[in-house]
């Protein structure tokens, strides 16, 4: 029994041997420039300078970004506003400035103004007939009544722009709040300011022409009490026709 136990281990022994060979040709034969050799400090190097290079195109692809919202912005600034009233407010003007110029007998006109106070407002003539002092101070009469109904005439006008600027005012206020950059703000800034204008032009229109008909009243009043003067002279000059006398009243 020991002699065939002895056989298989001599046996075993000697394939083992014979085997070696064959399985350690291949490790020794291997060149060593076949043979992957892992870096670890290599590796990190490599990761840390692409994570530097990520963050490279991360600041590049922002900074385009801001550059491309500066240029909208940019370009909302120098957008125009849509919206304009000037038409408008040139219209009210306009009306307003046709009725100032309707001024009956007496224009609003320097040298047409001088003409016709030395013509009709200066002093009585000695020399004119009581038919010219009555025509002349009828043409006064005229002339005041003309200058009170021009006066209410721009006053109605303005009233009547009241409702037009009431419509640009809120137009213009809306398109200030949804302005989208500076310029349209700026011109609808701009627009409320031609509104106000237009405004004070209204309310100097109705100041002038309430001046001019007090003006008017004022002077037919000086010129009446000057031409009642001269008629009352000439009516008691001797002559004329007048006689004193006693006067019966009441049948009595």
């Amino acid at each position: 029994m020991n002699t065939c136990l002895y056989r298989s281990r001599a046996l075993l022994l000697a394939a083992v041997m014979v085997a070696s060979p064959l399985m350690v040709a291949p490790l020794v034969a291997t060149p060593a420039h076949a043979l992957i050799v892992f870096d670890p400090s290599n590796y990190t190097q490599n990761v840390l300078t692409a994570a530097r290079s990520l963050q490279q195109i991360t600041n590049q692809i922002t900074s385009l970004q801001n550059q491309a919202q500066m240029l909208i912005n940019q370009g909302r600034n120098l957008a125009s506003l849509p919206f304009s009233s000037l038409q408008q407010l040139q219209q009210s003007v306009q009306r307003t400035q046709q009725l100032l110029n309707q001024a009956q007998n007496i224009a609003f006109d320097v040298l047409k103004v001088d003409q016709m106070f030395q013509q009709k407002y200066g002093s009585v003539s000695l020399s004119a007939s009581d038919e010219a002092l009555v025509a002349d101070a009828r043409s006064r009469w005229r002339n005041t009544v003309g200058g009170l109904q021009d006066a209410m005439r721009v006053q109605a006008g303005v009233v009547g722009n009241i409702e037009t600027n009431r419509t640009q005012m809120a137009a213009l206020v809306r398109s200030s709040q949804s302005a989208t950059g500076a310029l349209q703000a700026a011109q609808a800034g701009n627009q409320l300011l031609a509104l106000q204008a237009q405004q004070l032009a209204d309310l100097t229109a109705v100041v002038a022409a309430n001046g001019r008909a007090q003006a008017l009243t004022d002077a037919e009043r000086a010129a009446a009490a000057e031409q009642g003067r001269e008629q009352r002279r000439r009516f008691l000059t001797p002559g004329s026709g007048y006689q004193a006398g006693n006067a019966q009243m009441f049948n009595r």
